[in-house]
């Protein structure tokens, strides 16, 4: 095996300028759009726009992420999302900006994203011994959360002192970053069997749907992270709402949220990155659960001088979803067969992104109908729920003390 940590050297460093660079124009067509329009609405589409090819589409590219080059995969995704970009700055430069188009570069660069990412999820445990993969992903939880937090205050400072075409020509320069970087390295392919069947698209989604299905305890692992993940991302929308109508905060009060939740994502992702924890990562993933519906729970029951804390329970909430997202990663990476994790990985981010839209969609109405703070106190409430029946079922008690059944 080559030297496993240069190579991940080599690839975290294209990976963490392109993923910032990624984040800076995310928020800057977030900001230019809500200078241009001031619609909540135009933002939502916007923001399902960037999602909804993920989910649609995530099922169906995983079977060629598992087919392909893994390697080859991901430099043709970084390259044909640096393309819609380039289109995208084209449009600025002549001056003549459609909405419409925006949403449809969107799509384009979403769906780059949806063969991107689960390629680089399933080319991990190809490439590093399996006692290292919680601390890798304690790294790569680090590179998500710089992005947290320094896209918006970049992407703010940026869209006042440039035109949006030099901007947008970042994303570019950070994609073309993230190719050279994985140019230098090999990624090998997982073994294929000899008398293996041809290429069936249907066919090879069933086996990655089996694999789920056959560990009775990954199984209701996706189950629990679905049902979560339901109560989660339609709050996850209301922060901003909760900061601006209950706190009676501004953009300030809103930056330091998001900050806060960066850099909680940040410590947990050093924590791990740090020290193996010798903690079964079920009951990471289960505790993790409980301390983010109560951090949701909390803030909704607090008063509105109460913003400070708040931002520390955001804090809180961003170290759980760290410890969450690594430890998920390192159950599919050491429990599931290479020649299909990528169809595995694609699926989880379907599943897992369903809720979002939904989210965003109801944002609106669950603000109206019950009030934010409301929502905040049920979904707390259903999450904690949801935290402690994981506790009991017996095949994610098995995978506790070590077997997946």
């Amino acid at each position: 095996m080559q030297n496993w940590k240069k190579v991940f050297g080599i690839i975290w460093s294209g990976q963490l300028i392109s993923t910032l660079s990624s984040s800076i124009v995310g928020y800057a067509v977030v900001f230019w759009l809500s200078i241009e329009t001031k619609s909540a609405g135009v933002l939502a589409l916007a923001t399902i726009a960037a999602l909804l090819p993920q989910m649609i589409f995530g099922p169906f590219t995983g079977v060629f992420v598992d087919r392909w080059d893994r390697r080859v995969t991901m430099i043709a995704a970084d390259l044909f999302i640096a393309v819609c970009t380039f289109l995208m700055a084209l449009m600025f430069l002549s001056g003549n900006v459609k909405i419409s188009l925006v949403y449809v570069l969107l799509v384009m660069r979403s769906l780059g994203s949806a063969f991107h990412v689960p390629a680089m999820q399933a080319s991990v445990p190809l490439l590093a011994p399996e006692n290292e993969l919680m601390r890798i992903s304690g790294i790569n939880q680090v590179i998500q959360s710089v992005s947290v937090i320094a896209g918006p205050a970049l992407a703010a400072l940026l869209i006042t002192v440039l035109n949006m075409v030099w901007v947008l020509m970042i994303d570019v320069a950070g994609a073309l970053v993230a190719v050279g970087s994985l140019m230098l390295v090999r990624i090998p392919n997982p073994p294929r069997k000899a008398d293996a069947p041809g290429p069936h698209i249907l066919r090879e989604l069933k086996e990655g749907l089996a694999e789920i299905y056959y560990h009775r305890g990954l199984l209701w692992l996706f189950i629990i992270i679905v049902l979560a993940h339901f109560f989660i991302m339609p709050v996850a929308a209301l922060f901003p709402l909760m900061t601006i109508s209950h706190f009676n905060g501004g953009t300030y009060q809103m930056s330091i949220v998001e900050i806060c939740w960066g850099v909680g994502m940040l410590a947990g992702g050093a924590l791990l990155g740090i020290k193996k924890l010798k903690i079964p990562e079920i009951i990471i993933i289960n505790s993790t659960f409980l301390v983010t519906g109560l951090t949701f729970l909390l803030s909704g029951i607090l008063p509105e001088t109460g913003f400070h804390i708040f931002a520390g329970l955001t804090f809180a909430g961003g170290i759980s979803m760290a410890l969450y997202s690594a430890s998920f990663m390192v159950i599919i990476q050491t429990n599931v067969d290479m020649a299909v994790m990528g169809r595995v990985f694609s699926l989880y981010g379907s599943l897992t992104l369903l809720p979002s839209i939904f989210g965003l969609l109801q944002t609106g109405y669950v603000a109206d109908a019950i009030g934010v703070p409301n929502a905040f106190i049920i979904s707390g409430m259903a999450i904690i729920m949801i935290a402690v029946w994981a506790f009991f079922i017996p095949a994610l008690r098995s995978m506790a003390s070590g077997k997946l059944t």
